[in-house]
């Protein structure tokens, strides 16, 4: 029986990819004032890493910048993501709402689980209004590790958790499930890349699909 929902953000819940070049590209225009940046703005390859803790992105874009510049252009990226997504600029992807809320109805536990920062989790959670179903965000912020298996980890301690899934679009959220032995749900989304979710246990192409699956997986528990 599936007690419990774990949802990864961004290219899971949200469509971060409305956002992502927008925001990038203002992250490293501002760079280019300071003198810090002479190239093209590295988009293509942040999608290849796309899941990765932002510390991880940072290193990947900055390779030979110091420590300061790295954090500095994580704070400015944070503030350009929040502030596009208030525009209304990014959106959630099709039937978030209505999934959520069935999920709810059913007696399934939502949380969110992300490489994200808080504050951004937080400013697209009371954007869209989403604390209505979602008990809580556990960002990667909380954990030394940086590590998404120890996050979701940390869920099933805090809320004694015996049945859940994990549902996100990169092999983090799928490495995440397979580590505290938990269904691995793939979103065949924006950043997903098919051979990281050849390792999931089911692949959706839209959240609509988790309607079914609940109730198959609770259907036949309950039988």
């Amino acid at each position: 029986m599936l007690q419990s929902l774990i949802f990864d953000m961004d290219g899971t819940l949200f469509q971060t990819d409305k956002i992502l070049e927008l925001s990038l590209n203002d992250t490293f225009n501002h760079l280019r004032t300071l003198n810090q940046w002479d190239a093209s703005t590295p988009i293509d390859k942040y999608r290849e890493i796309m899941g990765v803790p932002l510390p991880k992105v940072w290193e990947a874009l900055l390779p030979t910048h110091s420590y300061e510049i790295r954090k500095y252009t994580d704070d400015y990226f944070l503030k350009s993501l929040v502030v596009n997504m208030k525009k209304g600029k990014g959106a959630l992807y099709p039937n978030v709402k209505e999934v959520l809320s069935y999920l709810k109805e059913n007696n399934c536990s939502i949380y969110i689980a992300s490489n994200g920062l808080k504050e951004y989790l937080e400013a697209i959670v009371d954007h869209y209004d989403l604390n209505k179903w979602v008990t809580e965000i556990f960002s990667i912020q909380q954990i030394q590790t940086l590590n998404k298996g120890d996050l979701v980890k940390m869920i099933i301690k805090k809320y004694d958790i015996k049945h859940a899934a994990v549902v996100g679009d990169r092999l983090s959220d799928i490495n995440a499930a397979r580590d505290n032995r938990l269904m691995a749900v793939g979103c065949n989304f924006d950043f997903a890349q098919a051979d990281e979710l050849v390792q999931a246990d089911v692949v959706i192409d839209d959240l609509m699909e988790l309607k079914n699956i609940v109730f198959n997986i609770n259907t036949s528990f309950s039988v």
